[in-house]
């Protein structure tokens, strides 16, 4: 058991705090910062899952990244994509749904694709999530130009 970051030797109480609040093997600085990120950002526990998911996968995500406009949950800055973790599933207003649609326009006129994933599907098939996301992320390797 070793920390996802730093590859620090976890304690048994340190990975047993870190699983059962975020699911993945942390040290309790790391763990520490993500408690952090949370509280400010409002930062789905699946983005963290998922950010580990692809890091492992030799893939370089940012966390809440900044685009100039609003904080992504996860970003690929060398293919341009943004990924968001959807967690409210209520009937969308027309408010929400314009808002999208602005969030989405914003980033195609900066070059970036925005995906929305649901929660659910980190939850309970992140490896299989992590190899569609890879699949994307190949995709837009291929038809863009990388930064």
């Amino acid at each position: 058991m070793t920390c996802l970051d730093c590859k620090k030797e976890l304690s048994y109480l340190d990975h047993k705090n870190s699983m059962d609040t975020l699911g993945v093997e942390l040290c309790h600085q790391h763990k520490t910062r993500l408690d952090k990120l949370i509280r400010l950002n409002n930062t789905p526990i699946e983005a963290i899952q998922l950010y580990y998911g692809l890091k492992n996968a030799g893939v370089s995500p940012m966390l809440e990244w900044w685009d100039g406009n609003k904080s992504i949950d996860i970003a690929i800055s060398r293919v341009k994509l943004n990924i968001e973790i959807d967690t409210d599933y209520q009937m969308m207003t027309h408010e929400q749904a314009m808002n999208n649609l602005e969030e989405a326009m914003h980033s195609f006129r900066n070059g970036f694709t925005t995906i929305r994933i649901p929660h659910t599907l980190i939850r309970h098939y992140l490896s299989e999530t992590v190899n569609s996301v890879l699949g994307i992320i190949e995709g837009l390797r291929l038809n863009i130009k990388v930064v």
